[in-house]
């Protein structure tokens, strides 16, 4: 069985962070080891919310105490998401450094939260540049979505040509392949949405899915795809086939979802339909 080490935030209430990651994880069959990094009574998207963010010695003093029970070598990759602080930030990625030390065949998958179309940055100040000059480069797979990519690649992004070459920009500060969660593009097609996997030599694929009247849009669907693709992924090691299946999965979360006429993603609901989903999306080599 493979172990990932995930650190991400927690709610009490809906699922964002690793509430919306470590069940698809572990119902695909891959143990997790969660780690926390804020517990809030409900995700920031709501307006207010309680709770606290954990401090850099708190999540130091846990991840210590992971390594300590000899687990971080058996992990098979680490994934991070919204971190709470910039301070948090070395703590993961030098826990990234451990496992991948231990274990050379573990990977990092980052998931650089920072903020959405529409929304902007909604992390704190330092974050982003934390983001951008450390994490993402000590990452083997990062997965931003489009509004993020932007960000890291310096440019904005309209057309298919130039989401490939943002990828590409990224690609070479360090990660060697990188997933585009949500992309909207003028040359696309208006009435879906997709998703772009740019693995350098290894191809770039592209996958599109109906865009379904979800409003609010859920918070946590790319905390979501982040997991459901990294277990596809260490499962097959091939990008188009784990763009496949996070395709599929998300967008019967997605349809679970919308038949609810909830703003939480019915990830408990949809778990038997993204274990073996009903629809699955042709995959397109673009590079």
């Amino acid at each position: 069985m493979q172990t990932v080490l995930s650190i991400q935030s927690h709610v009490a209430y809906g699922y964002v962070g690793n509430r919306a990651a470590v069940f698809p994880l572990q119902r695909l069959g891959i143990d997790v080891i969660a780690v926390n990094t804020v517990q809030f009574s409900n995700h920031t998207g709501y307006g207010s919310w309680t709770g606290q963010v954990f401090s850099a010695e708190h999540i130091a003093d846990v991840l210590d105490g992971v390594a300590a029970r000899g687990a971080l070598e058996r992990c098979s990759a680490v994934l991070s998401g919204y971190m709470g602080d910039a301070a948090l930030g070395q703590a993961i990625v030098g826990a990234a450094a451990r496992v991948k030390a231990a274990n050379p065949d573990a990977v990092y998958c980052c998931d650089p939260v920072m903020g959405d179309v529409g929304r902007g940055f909604f992390v704190r100040p330092g974050i982003p540049d934390f983001m951008k000059d450390h994490a993402v480069p000590a990452a083997d797979i990062v997965t931003p979505n489009q509004f993020e990519l932007e960000f890291l690649a310096g440019h904005p992004i309209r057309k298919l040509d130039d989401a490939l070459a943002a990828t590409a920009a990224v690609r070479a500060t360090g990660p060697r392949l990188v997933l585009v969660t949500s992309l909207l593009r003028e040359d696309g097609p208006a009435d879906r949405i997709e998703m772009l996997a740019d693995g350098g030599e290894a191809g770039a694929w592209i996958v599109s899915t109906p865009r379904l009247p979800l409003d609010p849009a859920p918070n946590g669907s790319g905390d979501a795809v982040a997991a459901l693709f990294l277990a596809h992924y260490l499962r097959s090691r091939d990008s188009a086939r784990a763009l496949e299946g996070a395709a599929a999965a998300i967008y019967a979360i997605f349809e679970a979802t919308r038949r609810a006429g909830t703003r939480e993603l019915q990830i408990i609901a949809a778990q038997d339909e993204f274990v073996a989903p009903p629809r699955v999306f042709p995959v397109e080599r673009v590079g």
